[in-house]
C-alpha cells in the first residue's frame, strides 16, 4: 500500500469515525522501519468510568500446524476452545504466569474450554510441532483491538472521559508500561493515535518439510 492510499483511508476512516454521539479511536502501529505492525494489541483502560467485563467464550484454532490467531486479545474470565481441525494430533501448552495448562495430545476438540483467569500476557505452543507459537493478551479492560495487515485498527463507542493507551505486541523491545499515551476523550470526537515501536527479528524453530503420509 503506497503511502497516498493509506493516508487517503486514513482520512475517510476518520471522517466516518465523526457520525454518532460516542468517540472513536484510529491507532496506527509502525515498525523502526516506517512498516506496519500486524498482530499489535491496543489496549484502551478508563480513569473515569466504572466497566463491565463480559467475557464469554472464544476460539483459537489450529489450522496447518498453526495457531489461528497467532495473538488474540480476551477479556480476564474468558473461556478460550482449542479446536484441532488438522488431520494429525497436537498437545497445546502453556508455562506462562499468568496462566498454565496442558491439553495432551488429541484430534478434534479437546473435552473443555480453558479459563483465563488472570490478566497477563499467555504464550502458547505445540508439544509436537515446536514452531507452533502463539500468544494469549488478557486484560481487565473492555476496550481492546489488534492491528491488521495496514498496522491499523479502530476502538469504536468510548464514552467521554479520560483513558490510557497502550500498545503490545510479542515482538516489542520495550515495555509496554513505555507506549502509554493519556487521552482526554470527548463526544463525537475522532481521535488518532501513531506509535513508532522496535521490533525483535522473529526467531522461533523452522517448520518441518511436509511429510508423506501419516507422520509430523
Amino acid at each position: 500500500m503506497t503511502n497516498t492510499l493509506r493516508n487517503f483511508l486514513l482520512l475517510t476512516l476518520l471522517i466516518v469515525m465523526r457520525v454518532g454521539h460516542t468517540a472513536e479511536l484510529l491507532a496506527v502501529v509502525t515498525d523502526q522501519a516506517g512498516n506496519p505492525v500486524t498482530n499489535a494489541v491496543i489496549i484502551l483502560r478508563s480513569d473515569t468510568h466504572q466497566v463491565t467485563l463480559n467475557p464469554g467464550t472464544s476460539v483459537i484454532d489450529q489450522i496447518d500446524k498453526e495457531f489461528i490467531d497467532r495473538v488474540t486479545v480476551v477479556q480476564t474470565g474468558t473461556l478460550i476452545e482449542f479446536p484441532n481441525k488438522d488431520n494429525i494430533r497436537h498437545h497445546v501448552y502453556s508455562f506462562s504466569a499468568a496462566k498454565s495448562f496442558e491439553l495432551p495430545l488429541y484430534s478434534g476438540t479437546a473435552a473443555d474450554p480453558v479459563l483465563f483467569d488472570k490478566p497477563g500476557v499467555v504464550k502458547i505452543g505445540c508439544n509436537i510441532h515446536d514452531w507452533m507459537i502463539g500468544y494469549i493478551y488478557v486484560t481487565d479492560s473492555p476496550f481492546s483491538a489488534i492491528t491488521n495487515d495496514d498496522g491499523i485498527t479502530r476502538l469504536e463507542d468510548l464514552e467521554e472521559g479520560v483513558y490510557s493507551a497502550s500498545v503490545w505486541h510479542p515482538l516489542m523491545k520495550e515495555k509496554e508500561e513505555s507506549t502509554l499515551r493519556e487521552l482526554s476523550v470527548s463526544a463525537d470526537e475522532a481521535i488518532q493515535i501513531d506509535w513508532k515501536i522496535e521490533l525483535k527479528a522473529d526467531i522461533r524453530p523452522r517448520r518441518s518439510p511436509v511429510p508423506v503420509g501419516r507422520g509430523y
